[in-house]
């Protein structure tokens, strides 16, 4: 479904990401870890078209997103959720699903959309009168994971979907995480949470200094020598 072809981003002369590959099967969770400043949020921003590459390319469905503005690869069905949910605080819980759903392909089927967040999310249709900076943090990061959704994704691109949150919150993020899967939807999770997120992938890269250094099915990653020393200090 996606192909990250080798490649370069950098912010004026400095250097971030260097002939960094990534594919993403159809249909499965790929996971990216790495440490903070490894370049995963600025991967998925170049994916996006928040950022431009100074080479490679990104094809997804087969077509070519490298130079594609942002709105239009949410059009193509490539939609992150990003770091820090984002949310626009003042607005209702029910604008700021709606604020997701703008492109003609989402907006057409918005009111059908809207109910199956509810059914994913039951606290939020009780809240959706609620402003949105009066949620708790793990219900603003099921209204982040519900605004993405109204979009209608075929890739759901996930950017520290669990940070801050409490424990029993994480792991029913990651519980939220294989329900998408299991409805058919494609996901590439970027995730502090090293074992959580290996555990659950069906493939997985690190990456490290802007480069890839492993990759492989999420399990085995999860059991490499160099991924228990470096994250999981054993």
């Amino acid at each position: 479904m996606l192909e990250v072809e080798n490649i370069n981003v950098q912010y004026g002369a400095f250097k971030v990401l260097y002939d960094v590959y990534v594919t993403v099967e159809d249909g499965l969770i790929v996971s990216i870890v790495g440490a903070n400043g490894a370049g995963k949020t600025t991967l998925l921003n170049t994916i996006s078209g928040l950022l431009r590459p100074t080479s490679g390319k990104i094809i997804f469905d087969g077509t070519d997103l490298t130079t594609l503005p942002g709105h239009k690869i949410v059009h193509e069905g490539v939609v992150q959720i990003p770091e820090g949910r984002k949310l626009f605080p003042d607005m209702t819980v029910y604008d700021n699903l709606i604020s997701g759903a703008m492109h003609p392909r989402a907006k057409s089927v918005r009111e059908e959309t809207i109910e199956e967040v509810f059914d994913l999310f039951p606290v939020l249709r009780e809240r959706q009168t609620q402003l949105a900076k009066t949620l708790s943090g793990g219900e603003q990061q099921m209204l982040a994971i519900g605004r993405g959704l109204m979009s209608r994704p075929k890739l759901l691109m996930m950017d520290e979907p669990s940070l801050g949150l409490a424990p029993m919150l994480v792991r029913q993020i990651f519980e939220i995480v294989q329900e998408l899967k299991a409805r058919g939807l494609t996901i590439l999770l970027v995730e502090q949470n090293v074992r959580h997120s290996l555990t659950i992938a069906d493939y997985a890269y690190v990456l490290e200094t802007g480069r890839i250094v492993l990759s492989g099915p999420g399990r085995e990653v999860l059991e490499d020598e160099h991924t228990k020393r470096a994250y999981l200090g054993r």
